[in-house]
C-alpha cells in the first residue's frame, strides 16, 4: 500500500467493475418519491461508527426508513448475511472463501464495497510511561499461543515487572482475524488468557482501567479516547511508526493498515430504500468517515466504488480473507489476469 497503491486500488476496483454483474442498477435508486421500509445492517464493530453515522444522516432525510445497525462482529455478520437475515454486512476484512461458499449455498450474491481505511491500533494505559514502541517480534512473543510473557519485564528487562493485562477482539471479529494473521502469523492463533470482546468500547475501558494493560482495536476507538489511552508506535522493520491519518492512508503503518468494507446483498440492492442508502453512504463518505475517526478513501476512488455498485458487480476482488501484506498492485494483476 506504499506509494501509488491507493491509485492502483482504484484501478483494481475499476477493472473489477468492468466485468459486469448479475444485474443493472435502477435508473432512479435515489428516486424523489418518499422511501419507506427497513434496512438491516450488522457485522463489524470497527465499521459500526461509520454505518451508525450514515444511518443517522440518511434517516434524517428519509424518516420513513429504519436503518438499525448492530455489531455481532465481522464473522457473525457474515453468518447472518449468508442466511439472508442482513441486507448490509459491515466487515473489517475481506470475505473469506468459507463465507463465500456459505453465501453461494443459500443463493446469496453480494456486492463488495470498500468504504474507508483503518489502522489496527495497539494501545497502552495513559500512565504507562515505559513503552516507547514495540516491534512485530515483540508483539508476536506477547500474543502467540503458550506465550511465556507475563510481565512487561519479560518483553524488555529494562521495563518494570508489572503484569501485562491483555485486551483484544473476540473470535467473531474481523479485527481478530487480521491481527492474528498479521502479528502471530496464523489467522486465529492467539494465547488463551486474554480478555476478548466484539465490543471495542469494552476493550478501551479495560486498557484505560489498568496501568499494565495492552490492547488492540480499530483506530477510531483510540482517537475517541486519547485522554485515557496511548497508541504504541510499531516497528515492522523500518523504525517505529505511530498510526495516524497520514501513515494509514500511505500504508507506512504496515502491516496494520487495512481497508474497511460494506457488503450488500444483490437481491436487497433492488429495493429502492437499500439502493438509496448505499448510494448515500458512498457519496457522503469523504465528509462523514473522518468525523468517525477513520481515514477516507479519495473522492475519485469513492466514485469508482459507486460505479461498481451501480453496475451491481458481484464477487470479491480480494480472495481468501484478510490478505495481510497483499499490495493493491497484486490485486490488480490478479484481476487483469482473469479478464
Amino acid at each position: 500500500m506504499k506509494g501509488s497503491s491507493v491509485g492502483v486500488f482504484a484501478l483494481a476496483i475499476a477493472v473489477a467493475g468492468c466485468g459486469g454483474g448479475s444485474g443493472s442498477a435502477s435508473e432512479n435508486g435515489s428516486a424523489a418519491e418518499a422511501l419507506s421500509g427497513e434496512i438491516v445492517v450488522d457485522g463489524s464493530s470497527t465499521v459500526l461508527p461509520i454505518s451508525e453515522a450514515m444511518s443517522e444522516e440518511f434517516t434524517a432525510e428519509h424518516p420513513d426508513v429504519r436503518v438499525p445497525v448492530a455489531a455481532s462482529g465481522t464473522g457473525g455478520g457474515f453468518k447472518k448475511f449468508a442466511n439472508k437475515e442482513v441486507d448490509v454486512s459491515d466487515a473489517s476484512r475481506p470475505i473469506k472463501e468459507s463465507e463465500v461458499e456459505a453465501c453461494a449455498a443459500n443463493g446469496v450474491e453480494f456486492i463488495e464495497l470498500p468504504v474507508a481505511f483503518d489502522g489496527l491500533t495497539l494501545a497502552v494505559n495513559a500512565q504507562n510511561d515505559w513503552v516507547d514502541h514495540l516491534t512485530l517480534a515483540e508483539l508476536k512473543a506477547i500474543w502467540e499461543p503458550n506465550s511465556q510473557v507475563r510481565y512487561w519485564s519479560d518483553v524488555r528487562p529494562s521495563w518494570p515487572k508489572i503484569e501485562i493485562k491483555l485486551y483484544g477482539a473476540g473470535h467473531d471479529s474481523g479485527t481478530f482475524d487480521y491481527f492474528t494473521e498479521a502479528v502471530v502469523g496464523s489467522e486465529g492463533s492467539i494465547r488463551s488468557d486474554y480478555t476478548g470482546s466484539e465490543d471495542d468500547n469494552t476493550l478501551v475501558q479495560g486498557v484505560a482501567g489498568d496501568k499494565g494493560a495492552l490492547g488492540f482495536f480499530g483506530f477510531n476507538y483510540y482517537v475517541e479516547n486519547k485522554d485515557k489511552i496511548r497508541a504504541v508506535p510499531i516497528d515492522a522493520g523500518r523504525g517505529p511508526i505511530v498510526p495516524s491519518e497520514e501513515t494509514i492512508r500511505s500504508g507506512e503503518y504496515s502491516p496494520l493498515s487495512r481497508p474497511l468494507f460494506i457488503y450488500v446483498r444483490r437481491d436487497a440492492a433492488d429495493r429502492p430504500e437499500v439502493a438509496a442508502f448505499v448510494e448515500f453512504y458512498l457519496s457522503n463518505a469523504v465528509e462523514i468517515v473522518p468525523e468517525t475517526g477513520y481515514v477516507p478513501l479519495t473522492a475519485e476512488i469513492y466514485d469508482l466504488v459507486a460505479a461498481r455498485f451501480k453496475k451491481r458487480t458481484t464477487g470479491s476482488v480480494f480472495q481468501g480473507g484478510s490478505q495481510v501484506g497483499m499490495k493493491f498492485e497484486e490485486i490488480l494483476s490478479k484481476e487483469t489476469g482473469e479478464q
